[in-house]
C-alpha cells in the first residue's frame, strides 16, 4: 500500500522532531521532508510532491499565512493542516488561514500537564486528520471540487403536510466546516425567516473568532452563543468551544443553554446534543443540515429529529473535505437528500420559506 507522503514545515527543531517521531509510528504515513521556514518549504515542494503538508502559523522569513498563499497558487488541492497555538492570536491566524484555503488545523498542546500528554494530544488530533484527508481511494480532484455541481438527491424527500413549517435550522460540521459554513451562511439573506444554530467542532477562543469572521462576510448576523439568547429569525448562533449547546423552551420563546456535560463522540460541543434538543423543542419544525466532517457526530441526534417528523439533509461526498458525518446520516437512511455545497443555502431558504413569503437569495 502506498504511504501518505507528508512534509512538515515548522521553525522549531523540537516541533519538527516531535511531529516526525509521531508520524514515523504510523505504517500508512511517511515523512518525506521537513522545512524550517516557508521559503525552504516552497523550494522543496516540486521535488518532494507531498500528499499533505503540516504548516506552522508563526515562522520567520515567510510565515504560515504567506506560505499558504503561495502553496495554493500551484497546489490548490493539496491538504494543508495548520499547526496553531491555543491563543487569541493563534486563533485569529488559524481562521484567516482556513479562509485562505487551509484544509484543517491542529492545536499545539497547552496546560496538558506533561510532555507525554502533549505528545499524545498532538497524535490524537493529527493522525486521524491525515488519514481522513488522504484516504487510499480518494475521488478525482476535479470531482471533489464540486464547482458548479448540481444538487445530488439520494432519495426523494418525504411528504410533509403543507401546514408544517420549519421553525429552526440546526447545522453540524467538523473538518472543513469553517469553509463550508462560510460558503453556506454567506448566501443566506438577512431576512431569513428562521434562526440558525451551529455546532462546529472547535476549541475555546477559536469559535468566537470564527463567529466574528462569519459576521463580517454574511448578511445574516452571526455570533458565538453565551447561553440565554432568545432565538431570532435571521440570526446565527455558534456553540462556544468546550461547551455543549442545547435549545430549551422558556414560555413562548426558545433559548440557548450551554453546559460542560461529558463529551459525546469525543466532542464538546457535540452535534448530537444540539440535534436532540432541537427535536425536543421544535419536533417536526426542525431542518437539520450535516456538513463535512470526520466521524459520526450528528447521527443519533439526526435519527431523533427524523423520528420527531423533522428533516435532515446532508452535504454530498463530492464537495465534502471529509465525507464522514454526512456519510453516517446518509447510509443510515436519516438524510432525505444530499446536496452539493453550492446548493445547500438555496435549499435552506426554499425549505424555510415553505408556507411563508420567500426571501430573495442573491
Amino acid at each position: 500500500m502506498r504511504r501518505i507522503r507528508v512534509l512538515i514545515v515548522d521553525d522549531s527543531v523540537v516541533i519538527r522532531r516531535l511531529l516526525s517521531d509521531i508520524l514515523a509510528q504510523e505504517p500508512a504515513i511517511e515523512v518525506v521532508g521537513t522545512a524550517s521556514n516557508g521559503r525552504i518549504a516552497l523550494a522543496k515542494l516540486p521535488q518532494l510532491t507531498p500528499d499533505l503538508i503540516t504548516l506552522d502559523v508563526e515562522m520567520p522569513e515567510l510565515d504560515g499565512l504567506a506560505t499558504l498563499t503561495e502553496i495554493r497558487k500551484d497546489y490548490p488541492k493539496t491538504p494543508v493542516i495548520m499547526f496553531s497555538t491555543l491563543t487569541s492570536l493563534g486563533a485569529v491566524a488559524t481562521i484567516d488561514a482556513l479562509s485562505r484555503g487551509a484544509t484543517d488545523y491542529v492545536a499545539k498542546p497547552a496546560n496538558v500537564g506533561s510532555v507525554a500528554a502533549g505528545i499524545q494530544s498532538v497524535k490524537d488530533q493529527l493522525v486521524p486528520k491525515i488519514l481522513a484527508l488522504c484516504p487510499p481511494t480518494s475521488p478525482p480532484v476535479a470531482a471533489r471540487s464540486g464547482i458548479g455541481r448540481p444538487a445530488m438527491p439520494i432519495r426523494s424527500a418525504a411528504k410533509r403536510p403543507a401546514t408544517l413549517r420549519h421553525e429552526i435550522v440546526v447545522v453540524g460540521c467538523s473538518t472543513g466546516g469553517p469553509q463550508a459554513l462560510e460558503a453556506v451562511l454567506a448566501k443566506l439573506p438577512a431576512d431569513l425567516p428562521v434562526p440558525v444554530v451551529v455546532v462546529q467542532h472547535m476549541p475555546p477562543i477559536f469559535t468566537g473568532h470564527l463567529a466574528a469572521r462569519l459576521n463580517q462576510v454574511c448578511e445574516v448576523e452571526v455570533a458565538e452563543a453565551s447561553g440565554g439568547e432568545v432565538l431570532q429569525a435571521g440570526k446565527v448562533l455558534i456553540a462556544p468551544g468546550d461547551h455543549h449547546l442545547e435549545l430549551v423552551r422558556k414560555g413562548p420563546y426558545a433559548e440557548t443553554a450551554i453546559h460542560q456535560g461529558p463529551p459525546e463522540n469525543s466532542c464538546r460541543p457535540a452535534v448530537d446534543v444540539l440535534f436532540r434538543s432541537a427535536a425536543r423543542v421544535f419536533g417536526s419544525g426542525v431542518l437539520a443540515v450535516v456538513l463535512t466532517g470526520m466521524g459520526r457526530d450528528g447521527l443519533t441526534g439526526g435519527q431523533q429529529i427524523a423520528r420527531s417528523g423533522g428533516v435532515v439533509i446532508a452535504q454530498d461526498e463530492a464537495t465534502s473535505i471529509v465525507w464522514g458525518m454526512p456519510r453516517a446520516v446518509t447510509e443510515a437512511g436519516v438524510s432525505e437528500a444530499n446536496f452539493s455545497l453550492n446548493a445547500i443555502a438555496g435549499e435552506i431558504v426554499r425549505r424555510a420559506s415553505l408556507g411563508r413569503r420567500a426571501p430573495v437569495l442573491l
